[in-house]
C-alpha cells in the first residue's frame, strides 16, 4: 500500500511496483485519515508511507499501524531529512527510511530487504540518526552482555546496512547474519531491527 499526498508520485510507485511480478499493489491512499480501516479491509504487507502528508500524517500513520497491526512492515518516504521526524518514526516503528529521491531500484531492494528482515536505511538518514541521539545525549552506557561479533553486526545496523551487506562485510552467511540479529534481540529486549538502532544509539552501545 502506498500513502503519499502527492498524486503523481502514488501512480509512479503503482507503476513501478506493477512492472514487478512478485508485486500487488493494494492501495494509494493521499493522507492517513483512515489509515485503520484501509489496513484493516486490504492487508498489506508492506506499506509505503510519505511522512509529510495533510490531515494525518505519516509519523501518526506508522504509530497507528504499528499498535494495531504490528505484523506490517512500514517504510518511511521522505524530502526532508529532519532528525526529530525521523527519531519519531523510529520511535513508532518504523522498518525502514528512504528519501524520495532513492533511486527505483533501490526502493525495491529496500522493499525486499524489509521483508527479508532487514532493516533499509538511506546512508544520509542513517547519518542523521546516530548525530540526533548523539546530540541528546544518553543513559548510562553498558553493552547487555553484547559479544564482539553481535556489537560488529550492531554497529552495522546502525549504518544502516541491510542483512546481505552485513553478511558480505564481515565474510559470513546470511543465516549467521540473521542468528546473531536474534540474539541481539534478546538481548536487548527488543523485537524489530529500528528497536535495536533506537536503543543501541539511545543507550550508547554503539558511538
Amino acid at each position: 500500500m502506498i500513502y503519499d499526498d502527492n498524486a503523481s508520485r502514488r501512480e509512479s510507485l503503482d507503476l513501478l511496483l506493477q512492472s514487478y511480478n512478485d508485486f500487488i499493489v493494494q492501495g494509494a491512499f493521499n493522507d492517513c485519515s483512515n489509515v485503520e480501516d484501509e489496513i484493516n479491509s486490504l492487508q498489506p504487507d508492506i506499506v509505503l508511507m510519505d511522512i509529510e502528508m495533510p490531515n494525518v500524517d505519516g509519523i501518526s500513520g506508522v504509530k497507528i499501524i504499528n499498535r494495531l497491526f504490528p505484523n506490517v512492515k512500514v517504510i518511511m518516504q521522505t524530502v526532508f531529512e529532519d532528525d526529530e521526524k525521523i527519531f519519531d518514526a523510529l520511535r513508532f516503528g518504523a522498518s525502514g527510511y528512504i528519501l524520495k529521491k532513492t533511486d527505483p531500484n533501490k526502493i525495491i531492494e529496500a522493499i525486499r530487504e524489509v521483508m527479508n528482515g532487514g532493516s533499509p536505511m538511506t546512508p544520509s538518514i542513517a547519518t542523521r540518526v546516530l548525530k540526533f541521539f548523539r546530540d541528546k545525549g544518553a543513559v548510562d552506557t553498558q553493552n547487555f552482555g553484547l559479544t564482539t561479533r553481535e556489537m560488529d553486526i550492531l554497529q552495522h545496523l546502525v549504518d544502516g546496512k541491510s542483512y546481505k551487506m552485513i553478511s558480505s562485510d564481515l565474510n559470513i552467511s546470511y543465516h549467521t547474519v540473521n542468528s546473531h540479529v536474534k540474539k541481539i534481540y534478546d538481548k536487548l529486549q527488543v523485537n524489530s531491527v529500528s528497536e535495536a538502532v533506537s536503543k543501541a544509539l539511545q543507550q550508547k552501545i554503539i558511538r
